[in-house]
C-alpha cells in the first residue's frame, strides 16, 4: 500500500529541494508536489475540492510567506498565508487523518536569550513575520492532534531567492558587502531539514509536537558571509564589512540558535553548519 506524501509550496527553496531528495526514496512513497498555481492554500475551497480527489497520508506544508522585511508593511497577506491558510488545512486534516509536517521558524523567539532555545522556551516574536508563524503554529495545536511543526533556521539552499545566494551572486560580481554581526544563529541547509522530514516519515514516527531543527553549531550572518567568500580566492574579504545595526523596519532577534537535542534523537547525525555549506556551495560552484 503506497504512502501518499502532499507537499505544498513545491517552487520554494524547500519545496524544490524536498523533491530532489524525495528520489532516494523507494518503495510505497508517492509524492505529490504542488505550487501556488495548483493549490492556494488561502482558499479553502480549493483545498477542498483538491483533498476530494486523493486521500494523504502526509502533507508537507512548506507554501508559506518568507518575505520577513515586506511582511511588516503587508501583515495582511502575512498572516493569510502563514496563519489563517494553515487554519484552513488543519480543519480538513482533521477530517481526513492527514500527518501535517508544518515548516516553522525561529524567529518566534525574541533573541534575549544567550543559549540555545528549547521547543518549550516562552514564544515571544519580535516582527509580523514571526507573529504570524506563531499564529500559524497555534492553529495547528488547536486543531490537530497528529502533527510536527518543525522550527528551522536561517534555511538556505541552491534554488530561490538566500543569503548564500545572494552572497556568492555579489561576490562573483566583485562587490562590497556590508553584513550584519550582532545577529546569531545557524545557516541550515534545505538539504539536511529534507532528511529529518523524511527520517519522520519513513519511521512512522508518532511522536507528536514541535521541534526545532537546524544544523550543529551557530554563527553571525558577516561571519557567515566570510565563510562563504573563502571559496572565492580571488575576492578580497576586506569588501566584506561588519555592521553592528541594520537600518530596516523589521526586527530580527539578536540571537536565535536552536537546542536540537530533541531532534537528534531522530536523526542523530546532524552536521555542524560548515559541511553543510561546504557541499551546497560545491554544488552551486560546479553546475
Amino acid at each position: 500500500m503506497s504512502i501518499n506524501i502532499l507537499v505544498t509550496g513545491a517552487n520554494g527553496q524547500l519545496g524544490k529541494t524536498l523533491k530532489d531528495e524525495s528520489s532516494n526514496l523507494k518503495g510505497e512513497y508517492c509524492f505529490t508536489f504542488v505550487s501556488k498555481a495548483e493549490l492556494d492554500i488561502t482558499n479553502p475551497k480549493q483545498i477542498e475540492v483538491f483533498l476530494e480527489e486523493k486521500e494523504y497520508d502526509y502533507c508537507i506544508n512548506c507554501a508559506a510567506y518568507t518575505k520577513v522585511e515586506q511582511a511588516e508593511d503587508s501583515a495582511k497577506t502575512a498572516f493569510k498565508v502563514n496563519a489563517e491558510a494553515v487554519k484552513y488545512l488543519g480543519t480538513i486534516f482533521k477530517k481526513t487523518n492527514t500527518v501535517l509536517i508544518h515548516i516553522s521558524t525561529d524567529y518566534v523567539f525574541d533573541g534575549s536569550k544567550n543559549s540555545p532555545y528549547l521547543e518549550t522556551d516562552d514564544v515571544n516574536p519580535i516582527n509580523v513575520y514571526g507573529k504570524s508563524k506563531f499564529l500559524g503554529e497555534q492553529h495547528v495545536q488547536d486543531i490537530l492532534d497528529n502533527y510536527f511543526i518543525i522550527r528551522a533556521s536561517w534555511l538556505y539552499s541552491k534554488y530561490g531567492h538566500n543569503f548564500l545566494k545572494t552572497i556568492i551572486s555579489k561576490i562573483k560580481q566583485n562587490e562590497r558587502l556590508n553584513v550584519i554581526s550582532s545577529q546569531t544563529g545557524t545557516p541550515t541547509s534545505c538539504i539536511d531539514l529534507s532528511k529529518f522530514i523524511f527520517q519522520l516519515i519513513t519511521t512512522r514516527n508518532t511522536s507528536y509536537g514541535i521541534y526545532n531543527f537546524s544544523a550543529n553549531g551557530e554563527t553571525t550572518w558577516y561571519d557567515f558571509a566570510l565563510f562563504i567568500a573563502k571559496h572565492f580566492p580571488e575576492y578580497n574579504t576586506s569588501k566584506i564589512v561588519p555592521l553592528n545595526e541594520f537600518n530596516t523596519k523589521a526586527q530580527r532577534p539578536s540571537y536565535s540558535v536552536l537546542d536540537n537535542s530533541k531532534s537528534q534523537q531522530i536523526l542523530s547525525n546532524q552536521s555542524f553548519w560548515q559541511k553543510s555549506a561546504d557541499d551546497v556551495i560545491a554544488d552551486i560552484l560546479n553546475n
